[in-house]
């Protein structure tokens, strides 16, 4: 059976659920082969009836001497099935599953695997799972040793789907793809025993083996095809180059109007930029700093040489907070010298926008939405590029004839991640603060200085007329999560019990936008002392007279989400401070989270000040999941690699950039690599 061969092919089984297999992306022998468990029951043991014990969670073999079905006073139903061992029999109980008595009957040998309970005096098996074998002591893959458990979906449940594998794995032909060289220097085991082993490894140690071979496999695979689409781009030559030097005297004058000195990072980022649009290929570069240091700066002066040049530059942002604020730097900082810039959101209504004369377009979702009409439009920058998807980006870019395009995030993607998977993307890294910006004093409060914490803010409000944030990972309370506190409810009690008689304000991704900007615009000119949020702040409000941020529930947070909340303080030049909360609400029900390992993790914030290092970190604390967020859509979506796996990361790329100039001695690894689909940051 080749590995391509369509599932729908194979028989009346997979027919029947062919729309559900592909709903979950299951189409080809391959595509089943590759659908990795997410975990595995450990079943190992195979118990004696005579030895259970009440409690136990145990699989037993045996032969069925009785199976009758029992009513009870309810009209529910028990299933009880009498088996028998060379040690003794006990009963084994279901409830309301009488198709159970068709699928078993008496004279059956079965294996089964649930907990042992106590009835009256009498030992009983309550059955979690279950399967008929043809004789004794044969292979049983639902009920013994390590049991794969798949990701589920209404119709697709991991028994049908074990069984399926297990006759696809005698059935299919397996090839090796790979170079002799290449799994014998990375000491990976073979492609057949690493799909065998992950789907029914003998041992923990067998299933880790056959992740990594896999996983290698899906690394080295997107990272080649990386390459291969970074040789196509540079052999485009589609882009008008801009001309640098003739107008360098104009952007040196340009920035000496700024109000501060560029930075080191700041002008070898503007020098990369500016080498990238010397040349035909388009641009293509992700700058990557933390919140606060000059990004939008750079993007600024970067549409000025484009303006210089006879073009237009589209700045498309997440949201409209973040759109304003642009929008008042690059008029600040451009319009003086004669750049026209024009803000386009959904709220903000102009009469005519599609005959709109601009030289810069800064908004949302708006600008693809055929509200400006650009002429020439030679440069798109996207802040935030993680949060849109590849559709829009596209559709911005289609715009113009082949504009240069700058992609701006504050995530900071750990570095050996970004060489493996974006290595068609360049990388320019803002890694300092601009001058005089100081360090942002962090503290992890322990609850019983809570209360402390508390007056040493007010008395900072009065004294110094602070301004604080106060960020809750939910609008409303949750009724799952009970103890994590909610904005709303945060708010009514900081108002009443703790800081009676400042000016508080609410602010959550619910508000209108003329409310939003409203609650914004009084924070800004000093009519609220504090503001309550939910992670909403995280991106575009820059408030320089703000300087404490608390944040609770600081467990629910990544580091490097974290970090980028507690650089909305500290843009001014006043000391400020960041409080990182756990879990804590005052009254029934609600618990202080005091895990060692929590208090461990958000202590590198204490210390450490730096974006990519505390990603980092977070990466191997937590995995990439819980590092990147819902909203980190960059990172692709890895079927079987983790993130947080560095060597494997690390190995598939440098065996990716050896192989790459020969992918033509190796014509299975060839299409595997030329079908692969590989991460859209950059220009789709």
């Amino acid at each position: 059976m080749d590995l391509k061969t369509p599932l729908v092919l194979l028989g009346p089984t997979f027919r029947m659920k062919k729309r559900i297999l592909e709903k979950v992306g299951l189409e080809t022998v391959e595509d089943f082969l590759f659908y990795i468990p997410f975990r595995y029951e450990n079943n190992s043991v195979v118990y004696k009836i005579g030895i259970l014990q009440f409690g136990e969670q145990a699989t037993i073999q045996g032969e069925v001497i009785a199976a009758i079905n029992i009513f009870t006073r309810r009209s529910l139903s028990i299933q009880k099935i009498t088996i028998e061992d060379e040690t003794g029999k006990i009963d084994a109980v279901f409830f309301n599953q009488k198709f159970i008595l068709s699928n078993i009957k008496k004279g059956d040998f079965v294996s089964f695997a649930g907990r042992v309970e106590k009835f009256g005096s009498k030992k009983i098996l309550t059955v979690r799972s279950y399967e008929v074998l043809p004789e004794l002591n044969s292979e049983a893959i639902h009920t013994t040793g390590l049991v794969p458990v798949y990701s589920e979906t209404r119709g697709l449940f991991s028994k049908w789907i074990r069984n399926r594998i297990k006759y696809l794995l005698e059935q299919a032909k397996i090839e090796e793809y790979l170079p002799e060289n290449m799994i014998r220097e990375n000491q990976l085991i073979s492609l057949s025993a690493a799909i065998r082993n992950i789907h029914f490894p003998k041992t923990l140690e067998e299933a880790e083996r056959a992740r990594i071979r896999l996983s290698f496999d899906e690394l080295l695979i997107k990272h080649a095809a990386s390459l291969i689409r970074k040789k196509e781009q540079e052999q485009k030559k589609e882009a008008t180059p801009f001309e640098i030097e003739k107008n360098r005297n104009k952007v040196r004058d340009l920035i000496k109007t700024l109000p501060f000195e560029l930075t080191t990072a700041q002008k070898k980022a503007i020098e990369d930029v500016f080498s990238d649009l010397k040349k035909q290929t388009p641009m293509n570069r992700l700058l990557e700093g933390d919140v606060g240091s000059g990004k939008t700066v750079v993007a600024a002066i970067v549409a000025y040489l484009a303006f210089l040049n006879g073009y237009q530059t589209a700045l498309m942002t997440p949201t409209e907070i973040l759109a304003n604020q642009h929008f008042s730097t690059f008029r600040t900082i451009l319009e003086p010298f004669g750049v026209k810039v024009e803000l386009f959101t959904s709220s903000n209504k102009k009469p005519k926008t599609k005959n709109l004369k601009f030289d810069v377009a800064v908004g949302t979702h708006a600008l693809i939405h055929n509200r400006p009409k650009f002429d020439n439009l030679g440069l798109v920058v996207i802040d935030e590029q993680q949060r849109f998807g590849v559709e829009q980006r596209a559709i911005l870019k289609e715009k113009g004839a082949s504009p240069h395009l700058l992609s701006m995030t504050a995530t900071p993607i750990p570095r050996t991640i970004f060489l493996t998977i974006y290595s068609d993307l360049a990388l320019s890294v803002l890694d300092e603060m601009p001058k005089g910006r100081q360090k942002i004093k962090t503290w992890v409060v322990p609850e019983e200085k809570r209360d402390r914490g508390y007056r040493w803010i007010s008395d900072k409000i009065r004294a110094e007329k602070s301004q604080v944030f106060v960020v809750c990972p939910f609008i409303e309370p949750s009724e799952t999560l009970t103890s994590v506190k909610a904005a709303k409810v945060e708010f009514e009690l900081l108002k009443k019990e703790v800081f009676e008689g400042f000016k508080l304000g609410l602010l959550h991704g619910r508000l209108k936008t003329s409310e939003k900007n409203s609650v914004i615009e009084k924070f800004r000119e000093g009519s609220i002392d504090i503001l309550v949020a939910t992670p909403v702040i995280e991106v575009g409000i820059d408030i320089p007279t703000a300087d404490i941020m608390i944040v609770e529930a600081a467990e629910r947070f990544g580091l490097a989400q974290l970090h980028q909340l507690r650089g909305r303080v500290g843009r001014g030049d006043k000391q400020s401070y960041c409080f990182l909360f756990t879990q804590h609400h005052r009254g029934a029900g609600f618990t202080d989270s005091k895990s060692e390992k929590t208090l461990e993790r958000l202590g590198y914030l204490q210390a450490i000040d730096n974006g990519p290092d505390l990603a980092e970190i977070d990466l191997k604390l937590r995995g990439p999941g819980d590092m990147l967020g819902t909203a980190q859509h960059g990172i692709p979506d890895l079927k079987i690699a983790s993130l947080s796996d560095l060597p494997t990361i690390e190995k598939a790329r440098k065996s990716a950039e050896h192989l790459f100039d020969k992918l033509n001695k190796f014509p299975m690894l060839k299409r595997k690599v030329e079908e692969a689909d590989i991460p859209k940051i950059s220009r789709d």
